[in-house]
């Protein structure tokens, strides 16, 4: 193995300081960094980032290519986002003093994937989620009593009828959830873990009177108990001590503590599907669905807009397009039920749809410019 480029490391720890505190990016993302650089080194052998050139970055390309990953090809995304992190690492290195008579921004070019590669990895794949019966089916065969199972039931119907991320659901504070207006403050200030830290004020669909009466069941079983604004919506089951110093989780009880992760979120969703004796979806896959469910009941472009933000989407296109795909089945469906006879358009018809469409679109790639 070939001992470390003293000079690159500083070059590295400039570049991750500049990433933290100019772009803002978190620990994950610049460790996710970190990985495509040092893979640049292995290639090079730890030369000096200086010796960076385009012959460099072809060859660099190829060799990438062909590596592998516990013994499986390199996949296309990884590939592409190596190359997009290596661009952003020497950009910002040919504006650095000692680089920038060396490195010329039109050579950070060639760290770029072709068009095909590029559309490969960022094309996205039809998500296989459940279909709302499965979620019916699965939320009615927890038969129990106990607070762990009123837990679990409120937990499988609120993650579909917020479409929130399990992330932020194991870190929201029941206060707030406003069980009078069906909303839910995802406040990171409050300590809810959203995506980029976002502020999201949702609305909860009702896709099913019973997946939001055991919700409201549930919170008021909190409320009764004493659990205060600050205590987690759904709790982690009650611990503990055996005299052999041992923890055990009560199967029965739960306690005013929040999960550390999304572990637990999981491990009920994988129990309970289980027992029901059903396929496990990720509670992730229930974002998806919600998705599909809300945009179908949409029928003006306002009201496309209206859920594309109910979700936190600063754009309809990330919610029609990361969301909204249709899996082969569904899509040949969809378009053999189409009806090309001739007919007069009506206001408020699908005609009017398509130009609030237009417009939607366009006012968000103005934003986006």
């Amino acid at each position: 193995m070939a001992k470390a480029n003293i000079k690159n490391e500083r070059a590295k720890r400039g570049f991750f300081k500049w990433l933290r505190g100019a772009e803002g990016c978190s620990s994950a993302t610049v460790d996710r960094v970190e990985q495509a650089i040092l893979r640049y080194e292995d290639f090079t052998k730890h030369e000096d980032f200086a010796l960076f050139n385009s012959d460099k970055a072809e060859a660099f390309k190829k060799w990438l290519g062909k590596r592998e990953v516990k013994s499986k090809p390199l996949s296309i995304v990884t590939y592409y986002t190596y190359l997009r992190y290596l661009r952003k690492f020497f950009t910002w290195l040919a504006w650095q003093p000692g680089y920038k008579s060396r490195i010329r921004p039109d050579m950070v070019g060639f760290l770029r994937a072709s068009e095909k590669e590029a559309r490969m990895a960022t094309q996205t794949a039809p998500r296989n989620y459940p279909q709302l019966d499965y979620v019916l089916k699965l939320v009615h065969s927890i038969q129990g009593a106990t607070e762990i199972d009123q837990r679990d039931r409120a937990l499988i119907g609120f993650t579909l009828s917020s479409g929130m991320r399990d992330k932020a659901i194991a870190t929201l504070p029941l206060g707030c959830f406003d069980e009078t207006a069906l909303t839910v403050n995802q406040n990171p200030r409050k300590g809810v873990q959203t995506k980029f830290a976002k502020l999201i004020p949702t609305t909860l669909f009702v896709f099913d009177q019973d997946l939001l009466d055991s919700l409201l069941a549930w919170v008021a079983h909190l409320k009764a108990k004493g659990f205060g604004s600050q205590a987690p919506l759904f709790p982690r089951a009650k611990t503990t001590q055996g005299k052999d110093g041992m923890s055990f989780e009560s199967p029965s009880e739960v306690e005013a503590t929040y999960w550390k992760g999304t572990g637990g979120i999981r491990a009920v969703f994988k129990r309970r599907t289980e027992q029901a004796g059903l396929p496990y979806f990720p509670p992730h896959t229930f974002r998806h669905l919600a998705v599909d469910l809300a945009l179908k009941a949409c029928k003006t472009g306002e009201q496309i807009k209206a859920v594309s933000q109910n979700f936190g989407h600063e754009h309809i296109a990330t919610s029609l397009s990361s969301y909204g795909n249709f899996d082969p089945l569904r899509l040949s469906e969809v378009v053999r039920g189409l009806d090309f006879s001739t007919k007069v358009p009506q206001a408020g018809s699908d005609k009017d749809l398509v130009e609030q469409m237009k417009k939607l679109l366009l006012a968000n790639n103005d934003r986006m410019l």
